[in-house]
């Protein structure tokens, strides 16, 4: 609590640092802060010419069923990959100035998923314009969906910024990690393809369950189980206290190593 207060002190920074990272995102690009919808805009398009002329699935729409998991996931992948540097990215205010360094990693995921909620713009506008529609209903069920999945990318980029900055090959390896986990994650494939032999594997995953609420809202129209959401809350909690953990140990020596 005493952490979770001083953040909350430094909040104003936190705002500054999300300012700056959505500005500099596409700083010098024509487009500039457009390119937050066109780009989930031109991959809705290339899936749509891939899965629906060349790579013919059995599942109806199938490039919606991509989709909406695959913008989830951007954020996930994003998060974890690039958050890996959160800190070392700012040395320069590290070592200059006090302030809690869980900032860092809290900033550069909340811009991301701020990012995230744009793009969503473009999804519901491809279910609307598909003429699959959007269960209203339903949609509420998104906000503890993106809220536990936030907290779980959170978890995760403490644990890789902190450890990163005194194993600098981390964000290498996180970038073949991520890959490799897209695959075990049914973003690009139902659940029901996978082999009984493996379903165990693909079970242990723990971004399997998020990915599912997603479906569930945006694709069938459905509630989501109660199951997956309940493992997906715990799992996230329990990866945002051991990140947190781990962060405020190692952070001691962020400037020295620095």
């Amino acid at each position: 609590m005493k952490t979770v207060r001083e953040i909350l002190n430094y909040r104003e920074m936190i705002y500054s640092l999300i300012r700056q990272d959505l500005r500099g995102r596409y700083k010098g690009s024509v487009l500039g802060f457009f390119w937050t919808f066109l780009n989930p805009l031109l991959q809705l398009i290339v899936y749509t010419f891939v899965f629906s002329a060349i790579m013919k699935q059995g599942i109806e729409d199938f490039y919606l069923f991509l989709f909406v998991a695959f913008v989830p996931w951007l954020f996930f992948s994003t998060s974890v990959s690039g958050g890996a540097r959160a800190v070392i990215n700012r040395q320069d205010l590290v070592k200059k100035m006090y302030f809690p360094r869980q900032i860092l990693p809290i900033a550069f995921v909340t811009g991301n998923f701020i990012n995230m909620l744009f793009s969503f713009v473009i999804v519901f506008l491809a279910l609307a314009v598909s003429g699959r529609g959007i269960a209203f209903d339903k949609l509420y069920f998104l906000i503890p969906t993106m809220i536990v999945e936030y907290v779980f990318a959170l978890g995760i980029t403490m644990l890789t910024a902190g450890l990163t900055v005194f194993l600098r090959d981390l964000e290498y390896i996180l970038g073949i990690v991520t890959m490799a986990w897209m695959y075990i994650t049914p973003i690009m494939y139902p659940e029901s393809i996978v082999p009984e032999k493996y379903r165990v594997i693909f079970s242990l995953n723990p971004i399997t369950p998020i990915i599912r609420c997603y479906r569930s809202v945006l694709y069938y129209k459905e509630t989501p189980k109660l199951l997956d959401m309940g493992m997906s809350l715990l799992i996230a909690l329990v990866i945002l206290v051991v990140g947190n953990v781990v962060f405020g140990k190692v952070q001691r020596r962020f400037a020295e190593e620095l």
